[in-house]
């Protein structure tokens, strides 16, 4: 039986530890554990395959995104075999005052919220509490009346058509489901989900009904499209394990990999370090401040534990969960989950016919070469990108610029924290050039 407890699962490995000990003369000396502080001290590129020399074309470019007046400030982090390769920091995290991007300051991550997300939701499904193949109304109950949109009448007026089946946890965790999002799009669907302030909603029940109401974009499982799913997915979490969303996450992934600056809210002791969210004024073309409650991210003030998007994390919280994705699940002899359920998440399972529009921080309707795991983009066909990131590559994004990707190929992974919004406002295309620069310095 596998032990998900962080305090029973410490009191566990002493018990073991204990024992080995009586029995054995010499007990092996166990690894030193993988920390991400102090990344600027501890980053050397020696016996790694890079060089610092190599990588300062990527320092270069990621220099000029802040002086080029892309971005105002950007924070980068290469990791390999479990070693910090490359950080790298420039420009600031805060107007007011210019103060400095730093090693700890808190981004709003947005989407890179989904894979942390999935990965408490497969933690579920470890313990036996779902298949794949279940229908989500075994959980949300609420869906089981949804309608597709299979068109519109001469008056503009949505027709509607049954679902020829109820969608699967699986389609739900790939974006196969049909759900809408509302964050684009002028159909019924995601003007509906606009126009009734589902993202804004108070609480996970309160999205709950409100979604039930809104008809799926297609059949389940016959395309692909960028949705609301993993919201859904924290309210399935929540529904399964009779614990407040955010108070799962934080038990079962956040806190046991030390993740303790990842969170749906910035607490007063922390803001010093959280970063403004800048965008572009209209008149002037300048970046200036956003301001209001959900920019703000206090206690109370964003409503529902939004597990699509919801969540602030620093790049040392971030490189906690990629490394312990990287290990396989596990991170300083604590398990998450079992490997052949990391690989499940990080294997496409979408037809060659499926097209992904967007990685998270942009829509973008050409991505030819990109499949889709459960709640991970993957990369498929390196060829069609024109990319120099491997086969089998899995990463995402967020809506403020934030991204990174994950190499089980190199053992690497590779994190970036931006905070513009929206990222597509950008004239960097910040994965790509981050990718290329990275594996043209890998000595292969």
């Amino acid at each position: 039986m596998e032990i998900r407890s962080p305090r029973l699962r410490q009191i566990a490995i002493a018990l073991l530890f204990t024992a080995a000990t009586a029995c054995a003369s010499a007990p092996p000396v166990a690894p030193a554990p993988v920390t991400f502080d102090a990344l600027a001290e501890s980053a050397s590129a020696s016996g790694t395959g890079f060089s610092e020399q190599g990588l300062a074309p990527l320092d270069a470019a990621m220099a000029a995104a802040v002086d080029d007046g892309a971005v105002k400030g950007i924070s980068t982090l290469l990791v390999k075999d479990g070693k910090v390769v490359h950080y790298f920091d420039h420009g600031i995290r805060r107007e007011a005052d210019q103060a400095p991007i730093t090693e700890d300051t808190i981004f709003r991550i947005y989407s890179m919220s989904k894979p942390l997300t999935g990965v408490a939701l497969m933690t579920l499904y470890e313990d036996g509490a779902f298949s794949l193949d279940d229908p989500i109304t075994k959980f949300v109950p609420e869906f089981a009346g949804l309608k597709v949109l299979s068109g519109t009448d001469a008056d503009g007026q949505p027709i509607l058509a049954e679902m020829d089946h109820v969608p699967t946890m699986r389609e739900l965790m790939s974006h196969t489901a049909g759900f809408g999002y509302g964050l684009g799009g002028d159909d019924p669907v995601n003007t509906a989900f606009r126009e009734q302030g589902v993202l804004a909603s108070p609480d996970l029940e309160t999205y709950i009904s409100r979604v039930s109401g809104i008809p799926l974009l297609f059949q389940p499982g016959s395309n692909w499209s960028y949705s609301t799913a993993v919201d859904i997915q924290g309210y399935i979490i929540q529904k399964i394990s009779g614990k407040p969303f955010g108070q799962y996450l934080k038990d079962e992934v956040l806190a046991p990999l030390g993740m303790t600056d990842t969170a749906f809210f910035v607490p007063d002791e922390k803001r010093d370090r959280f970063a403004d969210l800048f965008t572009i004024d209209p008149e002037t073309g300048e970046q200036v401040p956003m301001e209001g409650p959900r920019v703000a991210y206090r206690e109370g003030a964003f409503g529902m534990e939004a597990g699509g998007h919801g969540l602030v994390s620093t790049l040392p919280d971030y490189a906690r969960f990629c490394q312990m994705l990287v290990n396989g699940g596990e991170l300083n002899g604590v398990r998450i989950l079992r490997p052949e359920t990391v690989k499940l998440m990080r294997t496409n399972v979408l037809p060659d016919s499926f097209h992904l529009f967007s990685d998270g921080t942009s829509v973008n309707p050409d991505r030819a070469g990109h499949g889709f795991g459960l709640d991970f983009g993957v990369l498929v066909d390196p060829s069609a990108t024109g990319t120099l990131t491997p086969a089998g590559a899995y990463y995402w994004g967020g809506a403020a610029g934030t991204w990174f990707w994950i190499d089980p190929v190199n053992d690497l992974f590779f994190i970036g924290m931006v905070q513009l919004f929206p990222a597509g406002s950008m004239d960097h295309a910040f994965r790509r050039t981050s990718g290329d620069l990275v594996y043209k310095a890998l000595d292969k």
